[in-house]
């Protein structure tokens, strides 16, 4: 052996095997001691702060992750994600560099403990507040529904209200897990970890131009057909291809409605008028019974002072009682005309549910108002065109007063009935010759006729006085109720 010293040298192979002998630096520490050098690899850091690391270990329950500490730091799977009851291995895979939080330098246990979701919260507070200051849009997917609404995966946990998932309430918020939705800042509070998101702002805000657009092509007293999109307790909104319309309860019928749901429902196909539009505010104003025959209207077309009606008593009230004559139409019947005698209290005459015939007195059709007369029904008078027609115009002269049945071929039973009367009682037609020297053989009065059906109703009752004239009709005397 040499006695000259020569620096010692490790052996190291290239790709061929060959082998390169390398100088072993002694001393490499330029006068560092080996534990301020091996100090010197070891990352500082304090609770709180954020570090990055290699992810070296995924299980079940948690990831390790390198940081160049003396240990690994430990991120249970709470910590690794906003959302609840994740798989690890979902979230992050070997090898991949993430951002964490310390959250303990040394727990019980020793252990370096990390969080990479409160890592991506606090990166994410920075952005999320410098898009509310730029009155930005943030986008996100939908992760959880809630009470009351959408959890948006931002960064950190957005809350989007239903309300303001789109244009008009949402009912159903599950078809929307998993879609990605843009949505517009509206509360920030990062003490309380409050993120309030609408949709509907964002919405609003891209087809402001295209609802300008139809609110200027809208005008009112035109006829749209639409679709109910909600029913609520003040009425329903119907879309009418671009923007929600409001029909208040007052303008869904011309009858009383105790609740929109009783005229429409959510989908329903129907045609509205528009009554205003507001471009300020943006609203529309609709009526579904404008595009109906109003029935007061109807009503009055089809009747006239003087005929007589069938009804049913609905209230009695101190001054008389209230008589339904058609279908949400209700007349007066005064109490001074409820009989020729002198009438203390309206019960004492009628009570509700009684049907009865009515004569007409008055139609005032601008004040929605009828007034008619028990009374004067018993004098007779020209009966109805409805009735008429149900019972047959065979029945009734040119004036509309009931002459009895003659000889035809029913076509209801109704009609059917009637007939078996006449061949009862032998009616004659009112056109049948009459022997010189007799009289025409009275009528007898019908009998009394059960409660019609909705769409009709019996003849007031009649007694025929002889005539001197064989092809006379006889005078109508309606008893004052059909019993």
């Amino acid at each position: 052996m040499s006695d000259q010293t020569a620096s010692p040298t490790i052996l190291s192979t290239d790709e061929g095997g060959e082998y390169t002998p390398r100088q072993i630096v002694e001393n490499d520490l330029g006068g560092m001691s080996l534990e301020d050098a091996i100090a010197g690899t070891i990352v500082e850091f304090e609770d709180g702060d954020i570090v990055k690391g290699t992810v070296v270990k995924v299980d079940k329950d948690e990831v390790l992750l390198d940081i160049g500490f003396k240990s690994e730091g430990v991120i249970p799977s709470k910590e690794l994600s906003i959302r609840h009851d994740v798989d690890p291995s979902e979230i992050v895979s070997l090898g991949e560099e993430i951002e964490a939080l310390v959250l303990q330098k040394e727990d019980k246990e020793g252990r370096l403990v990390l969080s990479k979701k409160r890592a991506q919260y606090e990166r994410a507070w920075g952005t999320i507040e410098r898009i509310k200051e730029q009155d930005g849009v943030v986008s996100g997917p939908v992760i959880e529904v809630v009470k009351g609404g959408l959890i948006l995966d931002i960064g950190l946990r957005g809350f989007l209200p239903a309300s303001l998932v789109e244009l008009r309430r949402v009912r159903d918020l599950q078809p929307y897990v998993g879609k990605s939705l843009e949505a517009k800042i509206i509360e920030l509070d990062k003490n309380r970890n409050n993120v309030v998101l609408s949709r509907r702002a964002w919405l609003e805000e891209t087809q402001k131009e295209q609802r300008e657009d139809f609110l200027a092509n809208l005008k009112p007293g035109e006829t749209r057909r639409g679709v109910v999109s909600s029913v609520v307790n003040f009425g329903a909104f119907v879309d009418l291809g671009g923007m929600d319309g409001l029909v208040h309860v007052s303008e869904l019928s011309w009858k009383h409605v105790d609740h929109p749901s009783s005229v429409v429902n959510v989908g329903d196909e129907i045609d509205v008028q528009v009554l205003d539009v507001d471009l300020d505010k943006e609203r529309i104003s609709l009526s579904l019974k404008a595009t109906q025959q109003d029935p007061w209207q109807e009503f009055a077309n089809a009747h006239r002072v003087g005929e007589l009606v069938y009804g049913r008593v609905t209230k009695l009230v101190p001054f008389g009682a209230f008589v339904q004559v058609g279908e949400g139409i209700e007349g007066l019947v005064h109490i001074s005309e409820m009989a020729v005698h002198h009438v203390d209290l309206p019960e004492q005459v009628v009570t509700p549910g009684e049907e009865l015939w009515v004569k007409i007195i008055d139609i005032d059709l601008q004040r929605r108002r009828i007034s008619l007369s028990i009374k004067q029904a018993a004098e007779g008078g020209e009966v109805a065109a409805e009735y008429r027609e149900h019972f047959g115009e065979h029945a009734y002269d040119d004036q509309g007063n009931y002459i009895g049945a003659t000889e035809f071929t029913p076509e209801t039973e109704a009609q059917a009935a009637w007939a078996d009367y006449a061949a009862e009682f032998g009616t004659p037609h009112p056109d049948a010759p009459v022997e010189p020297g007799a009289e025409a053989a009275p009528s007898p009065a019908p009998a009394p006729a059960p409660a019609p059906e909705a769409d009709a109703a019996p003849a007031p009752a009649a007694t025929a006085e002889p005539t001197a004239e064989a092809d006379a009709a006889p005078a109508v005397e309606a008893e004052p109720a059909a019993e």
